[in-house]
């Protein structure tokens, strides 16, 4: 059985006099830096002069500076910028300030398990994983309700790292769920693996190719989008909910009938031996390197493959009939705007 803390395991005194800086202010970061601001430690971000978070930050009342300045002032380094950005701020603004005493804290073990950063010896290297989006993560916490999250100890150069690292995961509200004792390994590999066999890649190309074959057939693409997509989210929360027993008690005995004997249809053997190849290039590294090869080529083939993405019919589809639905409206404007960033 898993190993899982909760909050008589942690005391927030060993943080006490420490400076926690957290580098970055989106989604997680956010959260991090609020969540233990309340919880009474001492909290800074890092974020770089023409950064449009920084104006985020000072309005919550947040002391923000230079990630090099974080770093240095930072007793517990808390890196929670995206993945492929990491390693050249580690290098430029983190790197010349560590030293022994000093903790790096990450929420995802990507850059250390794959070794695009390599700290070293005399630092404490921990991850606090909440299994949450940030966003949720603040919400919860503010509600007096914690999310569930991870724990890791790559480096205990002090011999306290595993108490650092519950000490942070009280401040942040996680110990009130519980955390899960792992390795930056097995989150690493696990987390990728869920993504692009389920939870984004597996999810998003079966949705597609289902919509796909229901309009080649002849069918509304509008009756396919309610079909294929829309109450993929009925679904899913019954699974959140109570587990696939859940969800299956609650359809109709033709769904559930249907599930039995078409689902191993569709996720054949074929499917079965292409998602151990995925995990074998995520345990190689391969899915890794070139993952970090295609920023340092400027992202042309994947910014060519998101723009494809964004122009599929069921895309098109959704933005008209999301739009009979106002419950949508606030999600539909938040992603319009994210995609104008991002361009």
């Amino acid at each position: 059985m898993a190993k899982v803390y909760y909050e008589s395991d942690a005391d927030l005194k060993r943080l006490a006099g420490k400076t926690i800086a957290v580098i970055g202010y989106g989604s997680q970061g956010h959260a991090h830096a609020l969540n233990l601001r309340d919880s009474g430690q001492k909290v800074i971000v890092g974020l770089p002069a023409a950064s449009s978070s920084r104006a985020k930050a000072q309005a919550q009342k947040l002391e923000v500076v230079e990630p090099g300045e974080a770093a240095k002032r930072g007793d517990v380094i808390v890196i929670l910028i995206p993945d492929h950005i990491q390693p050249n701020v580690y290098k430029e603004s983190i790197a010349p300030h560590l030293g022994r005493g000093k903790t790096l804290l990450f929420a995802h073990g990507f850059s250390i398990h794959f070794k695009f950063i390599v700290p070293p010896p005399e630092v404490d290297v921990v991850m606090i994983a909440p299994k949450s989006p940030g966003h949720r993560m603040r919400e919860l916490f503010v509600e007096g309700v914690g999310v569930p999250g991870l724990l890791a100890v790559q480096q205990d150069a002090s011999g306290q790292a595993e108490q650092t690292a519950l000490s942070y995961a009280l401040g942040v509200g996680c110990l009130k769920a519980g955390v899960i004792r792992t390795t930056f390994k097995e989150e690493t590999e696990t987390d990728l693996f869920g993504e692009q066999t389920v939870l984004c890649g597996g999810v998003s190309a079966l949705v597609a190719s289902a919509f796909e074959t229901m309009v080649q057939a002849g069918y509304q693409p509008e009756i396919a989008y309610f079909e294929c997509l829309h109450e993929l989210k009925l679904i899913v929360d019954l699974i959140y909910q109570g587990g696939i027993k859940y969800m299956r008690y609650s359809v109709s005995d033709t769904a559930e009938y249907g599930d039995y004997t078409r689902g191993p249809v569709v996720i054949d053997q074929s499917v079965r031996d292409t998602m151990k190849k995925v995990l074998a290039d995520i345990q190689s590294g391969a899915f890794a390197k070139e993952w970090m090869k295609e920023n340092e080529e400027g992202r042309k083939r994947f910014l060519e493959m998101r723009a494809k993405a964004q122009d599929h019919l069921i895309e098109k589809v959704g933005i008209e009939l999301r739009k009979m639905m106002a419950w949508n409206r606030p999600a539909e404007e938040a992603t319009a705007a994210q995609a104008s960033a991002r361009q």
